[in-house]
């Protein structure tokens, strides 16, 4: 394995941010002429994550509360969480 870093180039960098554009909910609203500048297009990206992830917990605490208030054995809980799981 070599110590050197692969090396990126300019192409595959705008190709990579055309990429990230069009997965962000956001960026596909806008006009498909409309350019971002890459910081910005990265820190709508930040933002997202950081949505998602909130989303993830808030879901998750809503389930664990779901899961408190339902009369369901051991067993089946546990198929629930190993099915979250996966």
């Amino acid at each position: 394995m070599s110590s050197r870093r692969s090396r990126i180039s300019e192409e595959e960098i705008k190709e990579l941010i055309s990429n990230l554009q069009f997965l962000l909910p956001e960026s596909r609203r806008r006009q498909a002429a409309t350019r971002v500048s890459a910081a910005k297009l990265l820190k709508e990206t930040c933002n997202y994550i950081e949505s998602l992830h909130r989303e993830v917990d808030d879901l998750s605490d809503r389930l664990t509360e779901l899961l408190a208030t339902m009369d369901i054995t051991s067993a089946q809980a546990e198929i629930v969480r190993s099915l979250l799981r996966s």
